[in-house]
């Protein structure tokens, strides 16, 4: 209680104090205090100057959204203490100021003893917003208990998640997405698939990052979602346990061990899942070519998904000294997936059945990820000069065999085709980091190196069943290895500085991208020309060197508001399957295939935010521009083929279009109308036109969409907890296909036992299972009318038990790779 009304009696005392001093010249005193592990700074401090000759006169305030803090007082002896809600306290007795000072950066250690006692800081820090991002802790969100991580990124402000794990932010889905700063294996090197294969519990908070610092990759024009794990930081042994399953049937164990010391840190987290996900779809293709010997096809699909996975993580963090340590980490992922999908082909000729046919693809995917890192990091001095090295070793390897037959069931019963396809991917990934941080009073400057070495080799054969003979015959015309190179060099600096209500951050990332492509085929120069097209080489090697600047600023209007604005270069590289030729065989009528031709986008984008804060609502709001050169497109087109049935190939392919522009605005808000009572909803509307042709046909189009979600959470009697999440996703269309909007919504009930040591959850994901995507392509040739649904309606039972971890200690961790533990409050001056 003491820690509420502080601030009341420093007023009151403060306003007796001004009138008897009113004769006086004042000093100023000030300052910063930030977290000891973080070195974030911590937001309404409260800072307490008492009288050392006269108790009774008490002067003081809090720190603003950076962490400082100024005061007025008269000269004089006086004895000073910094609190924070569940930081221990800092004090220092008996200093005499006779003149201005500033004291530097205080710091503020965590008070494990208080934090079972607070129940809401996990509430109160949803939403932070620093100079260049917004961090949203999604701790208690009851409705992704026992679910992914893209489960949780689903109920993020700003970020989107479509029905087959695509992530998008603010309706762009170049998106990059890190894992505690960084690449890594963790996120799948960049794909979506393998975060639905990680707990939602192991995440602490997802930084947003709309307008990216210099000091982050330029990838990914959208942006950046940080996902930052949890790392325990309490003295001994603790953990935890998490037990799930859900219809369809799915299981899911996770355990998460550790072992702290004052000189040495162990942890470790264990999975294991076994997950059926069914699924299905629609495709109605028309014809209106003369050439297509049918003029309908319809296609129900049936998606059956069996997949187990097992992962570990295990580490060790090491303190050299007070001020520096380094962290080892290895982490393992083993999956085996099982997808059988089905095919049911209508085909009609003049409005009449002409043929029925069955297609089976059974896909046995075996996948192994492996990944070294290690950290290096010095708090040089008291003043918070810091230096990190980071080196980082990825190796993934994935064995594919697929299975497909298809028989023609109307009007007589006949093998078509029957294929058998062998896929070996490996990939390689290096990075190796350094990183500067000299603070230089209220200013500090950033610099470093980054450097990202990947290899991606595809080796790919297609084996076809010759009726004939009865022996599988290797189709030379698509059996290839193609090898992707990605090499990025990279050198960025940065300034910070704080000019009264002001708050400047600026720099420039110096990037050199490599692009090499190499293909080992044996094909005919003709059967080359018709898959590729004339002058597109296979063999490449693609170099650029770009600047990239970015500037973040924050007007401080009052204590609980600010406006800030940012502005950012960013760069589109095409991902190894947007660059490889060959296409899948997913579908015989319907096929992708990558483009060698495509080249990097780029993009400069530029945000204008604003935040409120009252007592019990927070406001946030954006307004945001983009305009991308070369921008990504996916085109749909005939490919002038026919299956040895006469049925026309249709194929997707990426392209260069010459701009892309994007407008919007988003609004979000955080409510709380009573203690027991929690509310917060979002809203997004965009606008974008592209502009550009393709094989002399004109892909330019203007479309408006928008994307909302609301949240409702109750804490009833018992310790019982209930909460609704809802999504929508409005209309959208391309230069060929429009997509209806959709609509999902998820409800989570949990209760607490053992005295907090225990938690219950139940949860319905998709309850009206309309998470669905539909969609109408049309182009002058055919049309194609679709629906897909990825995942249907999932039920999960989840139970989780802690050992020596308070349920809300939990929500606290802030500890990073390389922070220290300091016991008390330090004076840096």
């Amino acid at each position: 209680m003491h820690r509420i009304i502080i601030p009341l009696l420093l007023l009151t005392l403060s306003t007796f104090q001004g009138i008897a001093q009113q004769n006086q010249k004042n000093i100023t005193i000030t300052g910063k205090v930030i977290d000891s592990d973080s070195g974030q700074p911590l937001e309404y401090a409260t800072f307490v100057l008492q009288n050392a000759e006269k108790p009774d006169q008490v002067t003081g305030g809090i720190t603003d959204t950076s962490g400082n803090f100024e005061i007025e007082a008269s000269p004089g002896t006086y004895n000073i203490s910094v609190e924070y809600i569940s930081y221990k306290t800092y004090s220092l007795k008996g200093q005499t100021y006779d003149s201005s000072v500033n004291l530097g950066s205080i710091t503020l250690s965590p008070d494990v003893a208080q934090l079972a006692e607070v129940e809401v800081v996990g509430e109160k820090t949803t939403v932070e917003v620093r100079l260049d991002k917004k961090v949203y802790n999604i701790g208690k969100d009851i409705t992704t208990s026992g679910g992914n991580v893209s489960d949780a990124l689903g109920n993020i402000p700003s970020v989107a998640v479509d029905v087959e794990g695509g992530i998008s932010l603010r309706g762009n889905d170049n998106v990059r997405i890190l894992i505690n700063g960084k690449p890594s294996a963790l996120a799948g090197f960049g794909s979506t698939d393998v975060l639905q294969q990680l707990p939602a519990d192991a995440i602490e908070k997802v930084e947003v990052i709309t307008s990216p610092s210099a000091r982050y990759d330029a990838e990914g024009t959208a942006g950046i979602l940080n996902i930052v794990l949890k790392k325990e930081k309490t003295l001994g042994i603790n953990g935890s346990v998490n037990l799930t399953g859900g219809i369809p049937f799915n299981a899911r164990a996770t355990t998460n061990f550790n072992i702290r010391t004052e000189k040495f840190n162990i942890f470790n987290t264990l999975g294991y899942f076994h997950r059926e996900s069914p699924g299905g779809g629609r495709n109605d293709n028309t014809y209106q070519s003369a050439q297509s010997e049918f003029d309908r096809i319809i296609e129900d699909r049936d998606v059956s998904r069996n997949d187990d996975g097992f992962n570990i993580n295990i580490g060790m963090e090491y303190f050299l000294t007070e001020k520096s340590s380094v962290t080892g980490s290895f982490f393992y992922r083993w999956s085996d997936e099982n997808d059988l999908t089905e095919n049911d082909n209508q085909r009609f000729a003049d409005g009449n059945l002409n043929s029925r046919t069955f297609r089976t693809e059974d896909q046995n995917e075996n996948d192994n990820s492996r990944q070294f890192s290690f950290n290096y990091t010095n708090n040089i001095d008291d003043d918070g000069q810091k230096l990190t090295a980071d080196f980082q070793y990825s190796y993934d390897n994935e064995d594919v065999l697929t299975g497909i037959r298809e028989d023609r069931t109307i009007p007589s019963d006949s093998l078509i085709a029957l294929e058998n396809i062998y896929e070996k991917q490996k990939q390689d990934d290096i990075l190796a980091q350094i990183d500067y941080v000299l603070p230089m009073g209220d200013a500090q400057f950033e610099a470093g190196y980054r450097g990202t070495f990947e290899k991606e080799v595809n080796d790919y054969q297609l084996d076809t069943l010759d009726q004939g003979t009865g022996n599988f015959i290797t189709n030379q015309d698509l059996t290839n290895i193609f090898t992707y190179h990605e090499n990025v060099n990279a050198l960025y600096t940065q300034y910070g500085n704080k000019y009264g209500k002001f708050s400047v951050l600026l720099g420039l990332r110096l990037e050199n991208t490599e692009l090499r492509g190499e293909v080992d085929a044996n094909i005919d120069s003709q059967a080359l020309e018709e898959l590729v097209g004339e002058d597109v080489d296979l063999n490449f090697d693609k170099n650029y060197l770009g600047l990239f600047p970015t500037i973040n600023l924050v007007y401080e209007i009052s204590k609980t508001q600010n406006i800030s604005l940012g502005y950012n270069r960013r760069i589109n590289r095409p991902r190894g399957w947007f660059i490889n030729p060959f296409p899948s065989r997913s579908s015989r009528t319907n096929v992708f295939q990558g483009n060698p031709d495509l080249d990097p986008a780029f993009a400069n984008a530029f945000d204008l935010g604003y935040m409120k804060r009252w007592q019990k609502l927070t406001f946030t709001s954006s307004v945001y521009y983009q305009r991308e050169t070369r921008s990504f497109e996916f085109i749909t087109e005939e490919t002038g083929q026919f299956t040895s049935d006469g049925i026309q190939i249709i194929r997707s392919v990426p392209i260069n279009l010459s701009t892309n522009e994007r407008i919007g605005a988003e609004a979000g808000v955080i409510y709380s109308p009573a203690k027991w009572w929690r509310m917060n909803g979002s809203f997004n509307f965009f606008t974008f036109s592209t502009d550009g042709s393709f094989n002399g046909v004109d892909y330019g189009t203007t479309n408006s969409s928008y994307f909302a979600r609301f949240s409702s959470k109750f804490t009833l009697p018992s310790k019982i907890e209930l909460q609704a999440n809802s999504f929508y996703m409005g209309p959208r269309q391309n230069a060929q296909t429009d997509t209806k909007g959709m609509f999902s919504l998820n409800l989570a009930l949990s209760k607490d036992l053992f005295k907090d040591k225990a938690t219950l959850s139940l949860n319905v994901s998709d309850l009206f299972n309309s998470r669905k995507r539909q969609s109408f392509t049309q182009t002058p040739t055919f049309t194609t009318d679709s629906e897909f649904q990825w995942r249907r309606r999932q039920v999960n039972l989840s139970f989780i038990y802690r050992f020596n971890q308070p349920k809300e200690q939990r929500q606290r961790g802030r500890q990073q790779p390389g922070g220290n533990d300091d016991d008390e409050g330090q004076y840096q001056g």
